[in-house]
């Protein structure tokens, strides 16, 4: 486990530099290059279209965190992919799901602790565990959070700046209903505050293998604590908004499901129930690209299934 939580650091920490766009077998790629922000550091931003864009539109779309992780093996520092073209192609072909999109959002390396940890529970946090969550080290001299916690920024910058650009590029349906965000690990926890933060923008996230603990601290952890307070308080009401959550049971995926039921608790005292949400489990499954793409259609139909199941979106 150590081995594993060690690589993870690592790899977070090194962002892929493509000189091109990611290759896909379903669909084409449209790259966003050095997208520019007066909120968080500039990254590339990869625009998935399927095979028959624009002619399906206008399309949902769908926001994903890692965006350098989603659909190209040979460009990823560990081999694995996502596979987002031929999953999400596949699934458009066959009618499971409505025509959509995919924003591939590049992390920012070594701040992407930082972008990615949800700002309102960490500033609930007395200044004592802030203090001590801020001294982590992801390897010696290498600060876990490299530029403090900013994920409010990192939001700021997803609604205010991106999906303005994306609205007036592509051919796109703009409301909640048609607007999703997805990620996995931080990723996870990103995207389930994207939803509690923006309800007017995301109408509903899917989180896999989220990281409750936020850290890679087992012990004398404050912060899942503050994560259900957060959730409990925050977190839209039942009914216009829906949540997927799952995790496997190896790797680091062993250290979620006592945590990931204390959230579920939450989300049932708030009424959701499994015509808005869904926690799955998945046995035997680690922490992983190769074991989220293995389920990705669970989260993409969930989030994105057509109004019919004889018919294509319109």
């Amino acid at each position: 486990m150590k081995r594993l939580v060690a690589l993870l650091l690592l790899a977070y920490a090194l962002p892929t530099h493509a000189d091109s766009p990611p290759q896909v077998q379903s669909g084409r790629i449209e790259r966003l290059a050095d997208f520019a922000s007066a909120l968080v550091p500039p990254r590339h931003i990869d625009v998935w279209l399927p095979d028959r864009y624009p002619a399906d539109g206008p399309y949902s779309v769908l926001y994903m965190h890692d965006g350098q992780m989603l659909f190209d093996a040979a460009t990823t520092w560990n081999r694995q992919e996502w596979r987002v073209d031929e999953v999400a192609g596949g699934l458009i072909a066959a009618g499971s799901v409505r025509p959509f999109i995919v924003v591939g959002i590049w992390n920012a390396g070594k701040a992407r602790h930082g972008e990615y940890f949800p700002q309102q529970p960490f500033d609930a946090l007395d200044a004592a565990q802030q203090t001590a969550l801020l001294a982590l080290e992801r390897a010696p001299g290498q600060p876990l959070f490299a530029d403090g916690v900013y994920s409010d920024r990192y939001l700021r910058f997803l609604v205010e700046e991106l999906k303005p650009v994306i609205d007036a590029r592509f051919r796109t349906q703009r409301g909640p209903e048609h607007t999703f965000i997805m990620g996995s690990s931080m990723g996870g926890l990103i995207s389930m505050y994207a939803m509690a933060e923006y309800p007017q923008v995301f109408g509903a996230a899917a989180c896999l293998s989220t990281h409750w603990p936020g850290t890679f601290l087992r012990d004398d952890n404050p912060v899942p604590d503050a994560f259900v307070d957060y959730i409990n308080d925050a977190f839209p009401a039942a009914g216009a908004h829906r949540i997927y959550f799952d995790h496997g049971t190896a790797t680091l995926d062993a250290w979620y499901p006592q945590l990931q039921q204390q959230v579920d608790a939450v989300l049932r005292r708030k009424g959701y129930d499994e015509g808005n949400w869904t926690t799955r489990v998945f046995p035997g499954a680690d922490h992983s690209e190769a074991a989220w793409s293995a389920r990705l259609a669970e989260p993409l139909q969930f989030l994105l299934a057509a109004p019919h199941a004889d018919a294509k979106a319109p």
